[in-house]
């Protein structure tokens, strides 16, 4: 029983890398092609010169938002917004809502979510029967699971949400190997077959989404005899990455891009520096470049003890949109690095706001080597042109301000 998933894990990261790299102006080329959004979008863009991660730096990032905006404008003619490359029928046999609404197409492709490695790597195997609690309704999560579970060699008991007394009870019956869902829901589950003194010893392992898994409760479920394994995965980009034996982070999967940026820009940030994770994937249904998650993680240094070679990132470390309203106006990242992009002495800018409701303060902290007062004043100045707001700087050595990704910090108190 081997421990990969297939050849692709134990790659090295040269020739994933020049994998990756030579498929990505494929991918542009198609997706400019074949999708309206993207023929607007990458309309100044040479595909045949996006190679590197430095080229594809420079290409705009696309956020969630931007997609809604986009099917919102386009909802009479095209609900997809001009994203998709196929239009309804047998090659898209599906389309499914996430809150927004946000559509999102699924394609015929074997596991067009690519979510079999992830649970490969929680321990299900080819001939077992797994228990999906992930909705089946209106959201992709149940389908984006039971594909990768059929493309693995599963067969697949569609539990949905809510009815835990049924839960248990299919589960006694049935016997499956394992749960996939939300790990609150499979709490729930195991305490209602406490409470009913039903025993579920055939369930062993999970693979869980959607929610954080804090390792209180991994070790809650591992004393009842479940080993939880977690991914990262999103109704737009499918499986982006997933938790392997050692438990040492999160593995990037084998088919996309992932980039980490500065909250509100499109700039990577060093290695081990939080930032917003930007995702490129090679889907040719739904081609996605460069597409902001919201969500902040880091790259973990080093490989991955269990031999898979891909990059490692931390998980889930909060949202990266950290807009604020001040003084009854919205203050965006993107001005916070706009102040900071005009001053190459600034190596890293946070705005924290404070004070009480009704009387706020704000302060740039920048981390700069130089400290002659002129640099206060010119950076108070561009902050008060860029946000129309008055505020202070605070000038600290580099190195002062808190890997946590967060660009705006709100410190104020309501009580």
């Amino acid at each position: 029983m081997s421990l990969f998933y297939d050849a692709l894990e134990t790659r090295s990261p040269e020739e994933r890398e020049a994998d990756l790299m030579a498929a990505l102006p494929r991918q542009l080329e198609h997706a400019r092609r074949s999708s309206r959004a993207w023929a607007e979008i990458l309309a100044d863009i040479d595909p045949g010169g996006v190679t590197t991660r430095e080229a594809l730096a420079r290409l705009p990032v696309t956020r969630k938002h931007e997609l809604l905006e986009r099917q919102q404008a386009t909802r009479s003619t095209d609900p997809l917004g001009g994203f998709a490359t196929l239009g309804f029928g047998a090659q898209m046999p599906r389309v499914f809502a996430s809150p927004g609404p946000i559509y999102e197409p699924e394609g015929t492709q074997r596991d067009y979510w690519r979510m079999a490695r992830a649970i490969h790597a929680a321990g299900f195997r080819a001939g077992e029967l797994v228990h999906n609690c992930f909705s089946y309704h209106f959201v992709p999560a149940g389908a984006m699971m039971e594909s990768g579970a059929h493309a693995l060699g599963c067969t697949v008991f569609p539990g949905g949400t809510g009815q835990t007394e049924q839960q248990v009870q299919a589960i006694a019956e049935l016997r499956p190997a394992g749960y996939i869902g939300t790990p609150s829901f499979l709490k729930l589950i195991l305490e209602k077959a406490e409470e009913m003194k039903v025993a579920l010893p055939s369930l062993t392992k999970a693979l869980l989404s959607a929610e954080a898994f804090p390792p209180s409760l991994r070790d809650w479920m591992a004393a009842r005899g479940v080993a939880g394994y977690q991914c990262y995965a999103t109704a737009d980009l499918g499986l982006i990455a997933y938790e392997t034996s050692a438990r040492e982070g999160l593995v990037l999967g084998e088919d996309v891009i992932v980039e980490i940026v500065r909250p509100g820009t499109g700039d990577p940030v060093p290695e081990g520096e939080v930032g917003e994770l930007v995702v490129t994937t090679l889907n040719p249904v739904y081609p996605l470049i460069r597409f902001g998650t919201g969500d902040l993680s880091a790259v973990l240094a080093g490989p991955c003890p269990t031999g898979r070679t891909n990059t490692r990132i931390k998980g889930w470390m909060g949202r990266a949109d950290q807009t604020t309203k001040v003084r009854g106006m919205f203050v965006h990242p993107g001005q916070v690095a706009t102040v900071a992009k005009r001053f190459p002495q600034v190596l890293r800018a946070r705005l924290v706001v404070s004070g009480e409701m009704a009387s706020d303060r704000m302060v740039l902290q920048v981390e700069t080597t130089e400290t002659a007062p002129g640099l206060a004043t010119l950076l108070a100045d561009t902050l008060r042109e860029v946000t129309k707001l008055r505020g202070e700087v605070e000038m600290l050595p580099p190195g002062s301000l808190p890997n946590d990704g967060k660009v705006i910090e709100d410190a104020r108190s309501y009580s």
